[in-house]
Formats: C-alpha cells, structure tokens, sequence
C-alpha cells in the first residue's frame, strides 16, 4: 500500500475509531481529496461525501461562504477556506470539514500567484485548523501536494484530538 494510501487509511481509522465522520469542500483539486479518502477499503464508515466548487458562485451557493468576503479578497483567502469547511461541515452533517482553495496555475488567480494554497478543517463545537503552504511544480504537482497536505492536516487534528481525549 502507497503511504499516500496509508495516510488515507490512518484517517479514516481515527475517524471510525470515534464515531465521527468528514467531508470535503474542494476547488483547486476537483475531487481528488475525495478519491484519496475514500481509496481505502471501507472508507464508507467516515466518509460522507464532498462538494466540488470550482466555480468561485458556488462557495456562496452550496457552502455558503459569504459573497462580501468573495468579492473582496477573491476565493484564494485563508477564510474562504475556513468558510469552505464549516459549510461543508454543516451541509453534510459531519463532524469534520475539510477543504481547500488555491492556484494550481498555470496562471496567477485573484493577484496570487501560482501555488498559493488554503486549507481549513473545521471540528466540533467551532473549532478550525488551518495551515497556508506556499507549494511549487507544475500544475499536477501543485494540485498532489494538495491533496497529500490536507490528508495531513485532518490527520493531524485527529491524532491531536485523540490525544486530549484519551486523558
């Protein structure tokens, strides 16, 4: 098994282990979280579903980001990526919300550059995580360390959860 895989797997068996579950709001890679996370054998158990909003409409459409924020700092912003998760979260049903904004290019978006990413996860009782790698490579390569930077961002959250409840 892949160490990508490996990872997926890791986060679905926390997930499973607690009875908690994730979805996923994606834009730059366009379902590929979705496709890691549920590449494991009995991904069901955890993984809800996602939302693929591409188009910088449907955030405020389907996950509610609020269009005022949109309109002025663009979808590439740490709090689209936040507003991505929670609304992802609250849609679904799920404990967690992942998601992911940025530039895979080739060209810049909204002024940023190329390989500026986002990424939120949203948790019980309002908590959020989020981390703002600067990622290089080519269009596939920036949209793969994506992908493999948010599995480990919502494996981190829950290894650190499971630490503070474990006593």
């Amino acid at each position: 098994m892949s160490d990508r895989l490996l990872a997926a797997g890791e986060v679905l068996s926390l997930l499973v282990h607690r009875g908690e579950t994730v979805a996923v709001a994606e834009s730059l890679t366009a379902g590929l979280i979705c496709a890691r996370l549920t590449g494991p054998p009995g991904a069901s158990a955890a993984f809800l579903g996602g939302v693929v909003s591409y188009a910088t409409d449907l955030k405020h459409r389907l996950l509610n980001v609020p269009s005022d924020l949109l309109a002025r700092e663009g979808a590439v912003h740490p709090r689209v990526a936040v507003a991505m998760a929670e609304g992802v979260r609250l849609l679904t049903g799920s404990t967690y919300g992942l998601a992911v904004t940025g530039v895979a290019g080739p060209e810049p978006q909204d002024g940023k550059p190329v390989g500026t990413v986002h990424l939120a996860v949203s948790g019980p009782d309002g908590r959020v995580w989020h981390r703002d790698p600067r990622l290089a490579g080519t269009r596939d390569q920036i949209r793969e360390s994506t992908v493999n930077e948010a599995v480990e961002l919502l494996r981190g959250v829950l290894e650190t959860n499971v630490r503070e409840h474990s006593g």
